[in-house]
């Protein structure tokens, strides 16, 4: 024991560390906090005290602080499994990966029958992407306690990161089945239904959902709100409540202070998307475009190792004025790199979804941060001081519904002109198409279509003789279910055609056999909306509030159809029977787009490259004249 710095007694401090621990189960943790505080004061060495205070600032979020005393707890005590439980987790919320899978490692090796340390273990090692090891993990916590819900629900995340959907829906439904108020799980359950198209009970479950948003309860992640429903306060609650407790700002790290004025503006762009994905075949060639006179871009990349391997990454990686590879960096050391590079524009390009490191923006890597076209909503976080936007996916009216100020390009959607398509001439047949019915088609994941969609594909099909509907053939079950629901319907399963997933050049070839696409709501089609259009093929959609029901109205918009975007589900289907009646009015409608395709600003990439560069120097220019960030408008 250190010299004490008072003179009192050690049972005297260790009745004041009960009196802090019995603050501490109260709730009271800012007084239990200061006791443990004042124990410590005058006893630096106080194991219980250095492991309570610990465990207090990781339940409180507060994680660096939290290895502080944990460390100095295990150096007492090296064998103590709550103390490298809690180190475990702090160091994984930090993006420590590896450090908390040794604390995990080390507390199984102490205890190898306690079910936590296993399932904190699968969570690591899933983030890792070691997905395999993960699902051994899982099986290990529930092995050792099958009704521990936690377990079951860790378990259905790594199958359905797996592609075995099917079983993650099983575990999902056997974690409700023990603990319907696990954080996420029932839009995780959702979610899988979804993509599965089982929609038994699914709105039911969608109404459970929008309840617990509006009791501020962490029912789902932000992107599973966007799927279900076309509300924005909706939508804006659920990404706040979510940054709120998942990544509140931090101020661990000190402000920004104003960088010295560079030669050119230094953009960062982040993303887990470097790689064969629908982000990159977006924007690969605006990263070879920018003004490198003007400009010095960096990618900081924290896509899975493999992803390096593909073309598509190596082109990227060109592309760069550097190309960093974070993937196994902290989320905090990630942000300091950031700062030690003085990057002065950081473009988050992932958001809400799979693979991003929020927590990166949450401690201000760079004094603008943006979020663009990975996440068609708001963040709901104020550490993003701008959304890249249209007036098409954001009307002025909707402003209120976001948390980020609002640049307006003239059209949202950045293309690449460089995308490969096939020159293998297809056959209807090679696809099992009629050669003489109308084709409809939809590529859109399953997850996108809603009972309510299909009912009004099944309502056209009905009304045009003859007519298929040209699916994605994502998982088999879907499929199934899928043909099932149009038997119900009163239309034969043989009218749903279930097409392959091809290689990117193929794919694109393939849009050349269909005659419309017909969009799902509220989820609009985003990157194969506009695979469809530069391909001469018209797409109709229904329109709503929320921007994720306004990307094809953008898109469409952008290359002078405006004739195909609907706004009730009524006037979706009469359109889409007009025209499947009658193909001399859609010849007219292909004929105008396709003489539209050379000059629309939806393809011309310079054209764009210029206008965001143009947004990018507003930016810069209010950072620059200490002006607070506000709505920008580019008119180009």
């Amino acid at each position: 024991m250190s010299k004490n710095k008072e003179t009192i007694t050690q049972s005297q401090l260790d009745d004041l560390t009960q009196k802090g621990f019995a603050l501490h189960q109260e709730g009271k943790l800012n007084a239990a906090e200061t006791i443990y505080l004042e124990v410590l004061n005058k006893q630096d060495d106080h194991f219980a005290c250095l492991y309570l205070l610990g465990g207090l600032l990781v339940q409180s979020r507060r994680y660096q602080q939290a290895l502080e005393y944990l460390y100095k707890a295990l150096k007492i005590r090296p064998d103590d499994l709550g103390s490298l439980i809690n180190c475990g987790v702090a160091n994984q919320e930090l993006g420590y990966l590896d450090n908390a899978l040794f604390n995990y490692d080390r507390a199984i090796a102490i205890d190898p029958y306690y079910p936590g340390s296993h399932y904190n273990r699968g969570n690591v090692l899933k983030e890792l992407g070691r997905l395999d090891e993960a699902l051994q993990s899982c099986n290990k916590a529930i092995y050792i306690n099958p009704n521990y819900a936690s377990a079951h629900f860790n378990r259905g995340n790594v199958l359905k990161e797996l592609g075995r959907i099917e079983d993650a829906l099983q575990c999902f439904a056997e974690a409700l089945r023990l603990n319907p108020e696990i954080d996420y799980l029932l839009g995780g359950f959702i979610e899988a239904k979804m993509a599965l198209c089982d929609w038994s009970n699914i709105y039911d479950l969608i109404n459970q959902l929008k309840i617990k948003i509006k009791k501020n309860e962490l029912a789902t992640i932000p992107f599973t709100t966007l799927v279900v429903t076309d509300d924005l306060e909706l939508q804006k609650q659920s990404a706040q409540i979510y940054v709120g407790i998942k990544y509140p700002q931090k101020n661990i790290l000190p402000p920004i202070s104003k960088y010295q004025k560079n030669e050119k503006i230094r953009i960062g762009y982040f993303s887990a998307d470097f790689r064969e994905h629908a982000v990159s075949y977006l924007m690969a060639e605006l990263f070879e475009l920018h003004n490198r006179n003007q400009y010095e871009i960096i990618a900081f990349s924290y896509s899975d190792s493999i992803c390096a391997q593909d073309n598509l990454r190596k082109r990227i990686e060109k592309a760069f004025d550097q190309f960093i590879d974070v993937r196994e960096k902290s989320d905090l050391e990630i942000t300091l790199l950031a700062r030690e590079l003085e990057i002065e524009i950081a473009i988050d390009l992932g958001g809400h979804t799979a693979g991003a490191r929020t927590n990166i923006f949450s401690m201000r890597a760079a004094p603008i941060q943006v979020s663009y076209l990975g996440y068609l909503g708001t963040m709901g976080a104020d550490y993003y001081d701008y959304l890249i936007a249209d007036s098409s996916v954001i009307p002025q009216d909707y402003q209120q519904f976001y948390s980020e100020k609002i640049v307006y390009l003239p059209s949202y959607q950045v293309n690449d002109n460089k995308r490969e398509v096939s020159d293998k001439k297809f056959t209807k047949s090679e696809f099992g198409l009629p050669d003489n019915g109308f084709v409809f088609c939809c590529f859109n994941n399953t997850y996108k279509i809603t009972p309510k969609t299909f009912d009004s594909w099944m309502r056209i099909l009905n009304a045009v003789e003859g007519s298929v509907l040209l699916l994605l053939d994502t998982n088999q079950t879907a499929t199934n279910n899928l043909r099932k629901e149009a038997i119900a319907k009163g239309v034969g399963s043989d009218r749903l055609i279930f097409g392959k997933v091809l290689p990117a050049p193929e794919y694109l070839a393939r849009y050349h056999l269909a005659d419309l696409f017909l969009d799902t709501f509220p989820y609009n089609a985003g990157t194969t909306a506009s695979d469809a259009l530069r391909m001469g093929l018209p797409v109709l959609t229904q329109t709503g509030k929320s921007f994720s029901s306004r990307i094809a109205a953008s898109l469409l918009s952008a290359v002078g159809i405006t004739d195909l975007i609907s706004t009730s589900t009524e006037s979706y289907e009469l359109l889409a029977i007009e025209l499947g009646r009658n193909p001399e009015r859609l010849k007219r409608i292909r004929s105008r787009l396709v003489s539209y395709l050379p000059t629309t600003h939806l393809y011309n990439t310079k054209l764009f490259t210029q206008n965001i560069e143009l947004a990018y120097q507003k930016m810069y220019d209010r950072y620059r004249n200490d002006l607070k960030p506000d709505h920008l408008y580019i008119d180009k």
